[in-house]
């Protein structure tokens, strides 16, 4: 099956490890809920699209061993250094769910356009497959957002694949100058309006309507972040715990 209308899952969140190997890693609720909404079964398919880390094998073979403690189903496409597959739409629109890995949004947008991904995500998500990543994987469905894809300081991305009509802050909590940098970008004009997620929560869509906010970790918050003319106002949402 698949979901009921376009779904985004824009998270800043990741894997946790399981035991002392950090490259045996356990998926939390929210890749489960991705299966749910997609409507999936008890075997989803997923396809991993790891581009912002440059398609790094040793983080695929840790990717697919924690999704097969979920009883999914993983493959993944790589574009290094040619596509994995014969046909990239047609085994993307095969799958329930496409995650995306983090690591250097511009890096990514540059090489999915080359290869077309972007209408063909497009595609996929307006035909139910549920999106959902983390991080680069989360800002790249936005207009833009804040990005470490140029190293240090942190710079504004601004050519996002704009599914989603907002402005987006990805570790919103964890990296000192996201918050004061997005604020600015969205005070001066340079992105619109959007929305922030700290670590470990994440932001559901339904088209292009914001749904919910949810957590893995009790207590870490998703925001809301809309100019004013004294600046951006930054407030809370209700961020629901899974």
């Amino acid at each position: 099956m698949s979901a009921r209308q376009p779904t985004i899952l824009a998270t800043s969140i990741g894997f946790q490890s399981d035991g002392p190997d950090p490259q045996n890693l356990r998926p939390g609720p929210s890749y489960a809920l991705a299966a749910e909404l997609a409507r999936a079964g008890p075997h989803p398919r997923i396809c991993v699209i790891a581009t912002a880390s440059g398609d790094d094998s040793t983080r695929l073979a840790a990717v697919h061993n924690a999704f097969s403690k979920l009883g999914m189903v993983s493959s993944h496409l790589s574009l290094f250094p040619m596509p994995n597959v014969p046909d990239i739409r047609a085994h993307l629109l095969s799958q329930d769910v496409i995650w995306v890995g983090g690591g250097s949004t511009a890096n990514l947008l540059a090489l999915w356009r080359l290869h077309g991904l972007d209408a063909i995500l497009r595609e996929c998500w307006e035909s139910g497959v549920v999106l959902k990543g983390v991080s680069a994987g989360s800002l790249c469905w936005h207009i833009g957002g804040t990005t470490d894809s140029f190293g240090l300081p942190l710079q504004a991305v601004t050519d996002g694949l704009a599914f989603l009509p907002y402005s987006n802050s990805p570790h919103h909590d964890a990296e000192a100058e996201r918050r004061p940098l997005i604020h600015r970008l969205i005070a001066q004009g340079t992105l619109p309006d959007g929305y922030a997620t700290e670590d470990g929560t994440g932001l559901m869509f339904f088209g292009t309507h914001l749904h919910e906010a949810f957590t893995e970790v009790e207590g870490k918050t998703a925001y809301s972040l809309t100019r004013t003319a004294e600046g951006v106002d930054e407030v809370p949402l209700a961020t629901r715990l899974l």
